[in-house]
C-alpha cells in the first residue's frame, strides 16, 4: 500500500451531503463528493491487511485494495480499469449498495471501516467527468441474438457483458422508460437520473437495443420470443410486493410503496398526473408501514412533498448502536443506520404492529390503530407477541405499505413459460443459470428472491456468461458467481 500507516493516521470522514434546509425543496441528488485531499486520506486507509476480507464481502469481486491505493496516489485512469473489470456500473453501487464489502473491511474489527462505496462513486464520477467511459463496441458479430426480459441492474449488466462479446441483444422493458426499479422505484434525490441515462446512452452506441412498452407475456408473446431469439434470459425482479391483509386495508389512502415512490418518479420525469389518481403527502399525516431501505425512500419523498407529520414503522426491535455478540465481523454488522431522509425529520418507531386500519364515514383512512409488540424465538423462529394493554392510535391521511416483495409475478410470462420454481417461489435455475426451460435463463431478484443491488449486477455478469458459453460453446466472460 502506498501509505502503511494511513490507517493509524487518518480517520474515516462521512461522505458530504447538502444541507438539510437546502436539499429539502429540490429533488436534486443529496450527496455531495469529498475534495481531492480528503479523497486520498481516506483511499490511504485502506490496510495491507494480507486477507483482503472486503473481497468476501463484495459479490461482484471488486479489486478494492487496489483501487484504494490507486486513488491515493492520484492514479485516477488506471483505478476506473480496475472498477469497470469486475462492475459494468460502479455510479450505481457506488450510489445505491449498502456496501456489504465495508462490512467486512478488516480495518472494522477495532476502528471504523474504509469508505470503499464513497471512493467507488469518486471515481466513476472522475472518469465520466475526465472523458474515459466510452463505448465499446464488439470486436466481431457471432450471429447470435438474446433477449433480455428486465432493464433493472441484473439485465442491464447481463446485456452490456453479452453485447461487448459480440451477441445481438435486445432489453424488453414493460415500462415506459428503461431502467426498472432504478428508473421508478428510486427517488431521483437518491439518485438522479441522469447518472441512468448516461449509461444507456453508451449501450445503445455498443449495440443494445432497448424496447421500452414491450410486456412479455401480455402485448409480446412468449412463444414468438423463444422463436426469435437464439437465448432468453428472465431478469424481471420479485415486483410481487407484500400487503398488509388487516382490518380496514380496503379504505382509501393506503397504497403500496411503489405505488408512490414510481409515480413521484414520473412526476420528476416531467409527467402529468391526473389529480383522480394522484398520490401525495402534501398536508398529511403519513405513516410508513416499514422500516428498509424502501421506507425511507418514501420518507424523503414525503419530506419533499410538504408531509405535516411523518412516522415510519418497524415491528422489528431498534438496533443496537454497535454490532451484538451474535452478529462478529466479518458478517454483515445488521446496526442501527440513519439514511439522509431520516436526517431531514420524522419519527421511527421500533416494536410495533399494525392492528387496523381506522376510516372515516367516506372511506377513507384516518389513524392506524397500533400495538406494541416484543419479538422472541420459538422454535427457531422469529415471533412477535403482543403487549398486552400497549394498544395505541397514530393520525393517518396517507399510510404507505413498505414491507418488502414476495417474489416475482407468476401470472402471464413465467406461467406461460412453464419455468420450474424453487421452494420459495422464485425462478429456480441450475449452475448455468438456465432455467428448467431449455435456452431460458434467468438472474437477479426473479431467481434470488428481493436483494442488494450489487447481487442484481453479480448475477447479471454471471448468467452472461452461462448464456455465452450456451450460444458459443465456451466463454472468457468473466463471472463473479
Amino acid at each position: 500500500m502506498g501509505k502503511a500507516t494511513g490507517f493509524m493516521e487518518f480517520h474515516r470522514a462521512k461522505q458530504p451531503y447538502r444541507p438539510v434546509t437546502e436539499r429539502l425543496h429540490d429533488w436534486k441528488q443529496v450527496m455531495r463528493s469529498y475534495d481531492d485531499p480528503e479523497l486520498k486520506h481516506q483511499g490511504a486507509r485502506c490496510m495491507d491487511c494480507g486477507v483482503p476480507f472486503c473481497h468476501q464481502g463484495c459479490p461482484l469481486g471488486n479489486l478494492i485494495p487496489d483501487w484504494n491505493d490507486l486513488v491515493f496516489r492520484g492514479h485516477w485512469r488506471e483505478a476506473i480499469e480496475r472498477l469497470h473489470a469486475t462492475n459494468n456500473f460502479p455510479e450505481f453501487t457506488g450510489t445505491l449498495c449498502p456496501a456489504p464489502c465495508e462490512g467486512a473491511c478488516v480495518l472494522g474489527i477495532n476502528d471504523d471501516p474504509v469508505t470503499i462505496k464513497a471512493i467507488e462513486l469518486a471515481i466513476i464520477d472522475h472518469a465520466f467527468e475526465a472523458g474515459w467511459v466510452r463505448a465499446e463496441p464488439p470486436r466481431r458479430e457471432t450471429g447470435k441474438r438474446v433477449a433480455v426480459v428486465g432493464s433493472g441492474p441484473a439485465g442491464l449488466a447481463a446485456a452490456q457483458q453479452l453485447r461487448r462479446v459480440g451477441h445481438a441483444v435486445t432489453v424488453f422493458e414493460r415500462d415506459d422508460r428503461i431502467g426498472g426499479l432504478m428508473r421508478y422505484g428510486i427517488p431521483e434525490f437518491k439518485m438522479e437520473k441522469r447518472v441512468l441515462d448516461r449509461r444507456l446512452e453508451q449501450m445503445r452506441s455498443e449495440g443494445v437495443v432497448f424496447k421500452p412498452n414491450a410486456h412479455v407475456g401480455v402485448d409480446v408473446a412468449t412463444e414468438d420470443l423463444r422463436r426469435s431469439f437464439d437465448a432468453v434470459l428472465l431478469a424481471g425482479g420479485a415486483c410481487a410486493a407484500r400487503d398488509l391483509p388487516v382490518p380496514g386495508r380496503e379504505l382509501k389512502g393506503i397504497h403500496l410503496a411503489m405505488e408512490y415512490l414510481a409515480q413521484s418518479n414520473r412526476r420528476c420525469e416531467g409527467d402529468a398526473v391526473a389529480p383522480e389518481h394522484a398520490i401525495t403527502a402534501n398536508g398529511k399525516h403519513v405513516v410508513i408501514i416499514g422500516g428498509g431501505d424502501t421506507g425511507a425512500d418514501c420518507l424523503g419523498t414525503a419530506h419533499r412533498q410538504g408531509a405535516a407529520s411523518v412516522h415510519q414503522l418497524e415491528i422489528g426491535e431498534r438496533p443496537p448502536d454497535t454490532r451484538s455478540p451474535r452478529n462478529p465481523w466479518p458478517q454483515y454488522p445488521f446496526v442501527y443506520r440513519v439514511a439522509s431522509a431520516h436526517e431531514e425529520g420524522g419519527e421511527r418507531l421500533f416494536a410495533v404492529s399494525t392492528r387496523r386500519f381506522l376510516g372515516d364515514a367516506n372511506g377513507h383512512v384516518t389513524g392506524l390503530e397500533l400495538v406494541r409488540v416484543k419479538q422472541d424465538f420459538q422454535h427457531g423462529r422469529l415471533v412477535f407477541n403482543e403487549l398486552p394493554g400497549s394498544e395505541f392510535t397514530l393520525p393517518c391521511d396517507l399510510a404507505l405499505l413498505a414491507i418488502g416483495f414476495a417474489g416475482p409475478q407468476k401470472p402471464g410470462m413465467l406461467e406461460q413459460l412453464g419455468v420450474k420454481f424453487t421452494d420459495r417461489g422464485n425462478v429456480w435455475r441450475d449452475e448455468n443459470w438456465m432455467t428448467s426451460v431449455p435456452g431460458v435463463f434467468t438472474a437477479g431478484d426473479m431467481q434470488r428472491g428481493q436483494s442488494l443491488i450489487v447481487w442484481a449486477l453479480a448475477e447479471g455478469r454471471s448468467a452472461a456468461r452461462g448464456i455465452d458459453r450456451y450460444l458459443m460453446g465456451g466463454s472468457d466472460l468473466p463471472a463473479p458467481l
